[in-house]
């Protein structure tokens, strides 16, 4: 009897996207459509939690130095695997946060912002800026579920 190779199983991917209004109830309403997302697709807990906190910080940047008048911004998720990728596109090409490499800016102990990117940082097991088609860039951040 000849072993047959099997092909692998087939890999799915899951792939969720919203425009949104470029403002802070745009960025809110971002963060509860990819939790309700999440939970469409079965991820509930410590992974809907995170990545709700690194599309809050994303949508929030977005909205607040992203922001081109009568411009949207994007929020999107694609889970492939065990991986779970959020991006959040905005059409400012101007304003892009420094690369992953580098790090985030760590602002001065009295400063009252500037934190949104080291938290994505630590909670991203990787995270970048892509330049995007169109106007603007793409800030993403991967997790794994």
């Amino acid at each position: 009897m000849s072993a047959q190779a099997r092909p692998p199983p087939p890999v799915t991917v899951r792939m969720f996207t919203r425009r949104l209004r470029s403002t802070r109830r745009g960025a809110r309403l971002a963060r509860l459509l990819v939790v309700r997302q999440l939970d469409a697709w079965g991820y509930r807990g410590e992974p809907s939690d995170v990545a709700a906190a690194i599309v809050g910080e994303l949508a929030a940047n977005a909205v607040t130095h992203g922001l081109v008048p009568s411009r949207d911004f994007e929020v999107g998720l694609i889970l492939t695997g065990g991986t779970l990728r959020i991006e959040v596109a905005d059409t400012r090409t101007e304003s892009r946060p420094p690369a992953a490499e580098a790090g985030p800016i760590v602002p001065g102990p009295d400063c009252e912002t500037g934190r949104g990117l080291l938290l994505v940082a630590a909670l991203a097991t990787r995270w970048g800026v892509a330049d995007r088609q169109g106007p603007g860039k793409t800030v993403w951040a991967e997790i794994g579920t």
